[in-house]
């Protein structure tokens, strides 16, 4: 099979149109349609359906794109592992992890890591849904349960306990809850039970509404909640590494908080020599233990 052919169609299946692939790959729509018209002969097949918003994928188109997808990714793979330095640490760098701890947590820290290594071009994506690292959907991951997928290398870095904040501004107006029963009292700011989030945080949310809260914010991420917490709406739940960032947020029920979440470093065994990926492992965890050193420092006052 042609695989300048296979190129040409996974940029049309990824643009959905002969003309947005053929400015991506510098060719004009005419040579682009000769191409997928003689791969689809070559395969006695036809891979697109022609419709007046664009080309969708036939069931074969489907099965084909897929191969293409896998090839990409694999090709993706083998090139990183080629740029990688054996002293230099530069190019691009994948990390997926959950919106509030990449938004909360991560994303503010990053400043560090670019002043270590300016030539390193991070591509941060943060959704719920977990990537395919094996796949090469990202390099790597920071995720709130040990990974499952095979082939990865995984490091615990700590545990993360979800707490109830609330501002300074809020409590005077409406007082400070002493026990779950004063609930009823306040306004609760939290995601959705039913939304993506770890077990423990939902269970958290669970319980305290049993208590009959008197109104209720939800909202779809952590950095929402902390947002309607600062803007002294209602006591919110958060993770507790939030508060060692932000000075406004004051813990209440303090007997109340979820279990332990673990948070988990990985990425895959093929990058396991990767100087980029050892970069930014060891910026972690070398956050994580300033982390752990600020918020003993904190119990401690």
């Amino acid at each position: 099979m042609d695989w300048d052919k296979l190129r040409i169609f996974h940029a049309v299946a990824d643009a959905g149109s002969l003309t947005h692939a053929g400015d991506r790959l510098n060719l004009s729509q005419s040579a682009v349609s000769r191409q997928i018209r003689a791969l689809e002969e070559s395969l006695n097949a036809t891979l697109f359906h022609r419709h007046a918003r664009g080309l969708i994928l036939t069931e074969q188109g489907e099965l084909l794109f897929d191969a293409t997808s896998a090839m990409n990714k694999r090709l993706d793979a083998a090139s990183a592992r080629i740029r990688d330095s054996e002293e230099e640490v530069f190019g691009d760098l994948r990390v997926t992890t959950t919106i509030g701890f990449g938004t909360l947590w991560l994303a503010p820290r990053l400043a560090k890591l670019y002043e270590q290594y300016p030539d390193l071009r991070v591509d941060l994506m943060l959704e719920e849904r977990v990537l395919d690292l094996p796949m090469r959907e990202a390099d790597v991951a920071i995720r709130m349960k040990e990974p499952s997928q095979a082939d990865l290398i995984r490091k615990r870095l700590m545990t993360v306990k979800m707490q109830v904040f609330a501002t300074q501004a809020y409590l005077d107006e409406n007082g400070v809850p002493e026990v779950p029963e004063d609930m009823s009292m306040h306004r609760l700011i939290c995601q959705s039970v039913n939304a993506t989030q770890v077990g423990a945080s939902a269970s958290l949310a669970q319980h305290l509404l049993t208590y009959d809260v008197r109104s209720l914010l939800t909202v779809n991420n952590y950095f929402g909640v902390l947002q309607g917490v600062l803007q002294d709406l209602g006591l919110g739940i958060l993770p507790d590494y939030v508060s060692l960032d932000e000075d406004r947020l004051i813990r209440v029920l303090p007997e109340i908080q979820s279990a332990d979440v673990p948070v988990f470093l990985a990425y895959p065994e093929e990058l396991r020599q990767s100087q980029r990926i050892a970069a930014f492992r060891d910026f972690v965890q070398e956050e994580i233990t300033a982390y752990r050193k600020g918020l003993k420092e904190k119990q401690i006052v």
